[in-house]
């Protein structure tokens, strides 16, 4: 190492010093997230009839290299389906601490049932509530499992630390 060295690496620190600093005083004031940023799985709906679009194949769980992911399909009821295939996911469900979001489940999907959100938070205090079912994911729940505890304890609407913005994919999903 030289002394040239040393110089243009001081020359980098000083030019630095004087920009104005990127820092965002979260939580305070929202964050900017881009549009294919991986957050909190949805699990989203078909648009036209609110029929889910997960069939239970189990793609995703194939794909997930962390095994984070367990689904455990069942036969449809005709009269009253829950989904638009012959079967349904009946428990599904995603370790939020094993999980990676590499977004294979995602890619794996043949219906483009589950998708990477925009939500971040997902801080929580005991290992069961990292377990989202398919409760927690469905298209229409907002916020991971503890804020939407504390908001319902101080009665009032869930809030999320960034500002989405528009992915195609995330049809369904308001934020």
């Amino acid at each position: 190492m030289s002394v040239l060295d040393i110089a243009k690496g001081m020359g980098v620190t000083l030019s630095h010093l004087f920009k104005k600093p990127v820092t965002v005083q979260y939580p305070e004031e929202k964050v900017n997230i881009q549009p294919r940023f991986r957050g909190r799985h949805h699990l989203l709906r078909h648009l036209d009839t609110g029929l889910e679009k997960c069939i239970g194949c189990s793609l995703c769980a194939a794909a997930c290299p962390a095994y984070a992911i367990y689904v455990e399909a069942a036969e449809n009821d005709l009269d009253h389906p829950t989904s638009a295939g012959e079967r349904y996911a009946s428990i599904y469900e995603i370790n939020m601490l094993r999980c990676i979001f590499c977004g294979f489940c995602e890619e794996a999907c043949p219906t483009g049932a589950i998708v990477l959100g925009h939500e971040f938070e997902l801080a929580d205090f005991r290992y069961d509530h990292f377990v989202y079912g398919k409760d927690d994911m469905l298209v229409g729940v907002k916020g991971s499992k503890w804020q939407r505890r504390e908001a319902e304890r101080h009665g009032r609407q869930v809030e999320l630390g960034g500002k989405p913005t528009h992915r195609a994919e995330l049809e369904g999903v308001d934020y």
